[in-house]
């Protein structure tokens, strides 16, 4: 069932896709070859970004268990959660570097590098020897796919029409959930089956895109007209530096703490629903292979509330604006988190079927991260866009780990998942507050 899912989702997805990428409405111009060869090298590297985390997390407690006692730590619970945690998190922060590299060496020639740099280091972390090796290789590939996502974003908002970039930026956003699921079908036929080094083998095997489309994919017109006006008087720095010139400097910080809460969101509340599932169907009285199941099943609904969220994204964002739009989305992940784990959690044996319900809703309520995409490029002219896109979102990441660690702290203090995630909804309360100050874009064409 839960394979019959993935493939109907993914045909659906793809028409969606296909649909949106051929069939132009008359206002709509047609896309040209390198705006599709863009979107797909784009998505795919997102999708790279969403099973690198579905990887690691699968991965990590068997290879921690081999790996430990190798380095000279004992093999306890205790330290497979505490060196799991660390080395699922680390190389994201780093990755803010991505952003001024492609500010002054071009949006496609870093894009396809990072995909490069995240899969070859992903491939090595299979020939690990130690827990210290595999955290090199992680941090390495972390700075990798780190800086994918705002790299893939500026492509598309840059290169694509402006009549359309917003859906395109969309589209690009729910590779991330397919990501997923391809994690899970390569962990059910590979990982299963070979152990967890092959899935390793598996996260390098996206080098492939870059073989397929170096060369191929053209500098977006607008990077290159801005480059002969600055000439070569900019350097790395100077692109950083941008963001932080008085007239981004206030909406830089704002969009700063905005990925921090929508990424609490997703490390705080959705990482945590396969293991409240399979913790509710023990106490339901399932079996062992049925809580596995439902926490697949879960996943499954996880992602296509997500995916079915990026693609309502655009049409809110058009008609009620970019900070409404976010603000009824953080209401949406806010309160499912708040309810799922803070009351239905608490249910007892009937608690499944409802939480598997808000499951989905937080799945859509996740398609927050979605807007950012076209939201934040919007806000900064073409000679620091790609840097605002990578400081912003690695920052997030960054900070966003320290809160992994405070819910970690928070199930260990109370004995339960419940309580010390339902409390991480606090931050979707405090990002509606602080939307009104955010800059509104709708309706604006892209700086240029």
């Amino acid at each position: 069932m839960f394979c019959a899912t993935i493939r109907l989702t993914s045909l659906r997805h793809r028409d969606i896709v296909a649909t949106s990428l051929s069939e132009a409405a008359p206002s709509k111009p047609t896309l040209t070859r390198n705006q599709v060869r863009g979107f797909w090298a784009a998505w795919g590297g997102w999708v790279l970004d969403g099973m690198d985390s579905f990887i690691y997390s699968l991965v990590l407690v068997p290879a921690l268990q081999e790996l430990l006692p190798k380095s000279g730590i004992p093999n306890t619970p205790g330290n497979v959660g505490y060196y799991g945690g660390l080395l699922f998190i680390v190389g994201w922060g780093v990755a803010l570097v991505w952003g001024p590299i492609a500010d002054r060496f071009g949006r496609a020639r870093t894009l396809m590098f990072t995909i490069l740099f995240f899969s070859v280091f992903t491939l090595l972390a299979a020939l690990s020897t130690g827990v210290w090796t595999l955290g090199i290789f992680r941090f390495l590939a972390g700075v990798g796919i780190g800086g994918e996502w705002s790299t893939g974003a500026t492509f598309v908002s840059e290169e694509w029409p402006e009549e359309r970039r917003t859906m395109g930026a969309a589209l690009m956003h729910t590779g991330y959930y397919f990501g997923f699921f391809l994690a899970a079908l390569a962990n059910y036929f590979i990982g299963s089956r070979f152990g967890w080094r092959y899935m390793f083998v598996v996260g390098g095997a996206p080098a492939l895109l870059v073989a397929f489309n170096y060369n191929r994919l053209k500098e977006p017109g607008l990077w290159e007209k801005k480059q002969q006006d600055l000439g070569q008087k900019w350097t790395l720095h100077r692109f950083f530096l941008a963001i932080f010139s008085p007239q981004y400097r206030r909406r830089t910080i704002l969009n700063a703490i905005y990925l921090l809460i929508s990424t609490v969101g997703l490390w705080g509340g959705s990482v945590y629903v396969p293991a409240a599932i399979t913790y509710l169907a023990k106490a339901a009285g399932r079996t062992t292979v049925d809580g596995a199941r439902l926490a697949s099943y879960g996943t499954a609904l996880l992602s296509i509330g997500t995916i079915i969220g990026a693609l309502i994204v655009p049409l809110l964002s058009h008609k009620f604006g970019r900070k409404v739009n976010q603000a009824i989305f953080y209401a949406v992940m806010g309160l499912s988190i708040w309810i799922a784990f803070g009351y239905v959690f608490y249910l007892g044996s009937g608690a499944l079927p409802w939480f598997m319900l808000l499951v989905f809703f937080l799945g859509l309520g996740g398609a927050n991260f979605t807007v950012y995409s076209f939201w934040i490029p919007e806000q900064y002219g073409t000679e620091c866009r790609a840097s605002a896109l990578a400081f912003v979102s690695n920052v997030g990441r960054f900070a966003a780990a320290g809160f992994t660690f405070l819910v970690g702290a928070g199930i260990q203090h109370f004995h339960t998942l419940g309580t010390p995630i339902a409390l991480t909804a606090i931050a979707f309360a405090l990002g509606i507050l602080l939307l009104p100050f955010g800059v509104e874009t709708q309706g604006q064409p892209l700086p240029t």
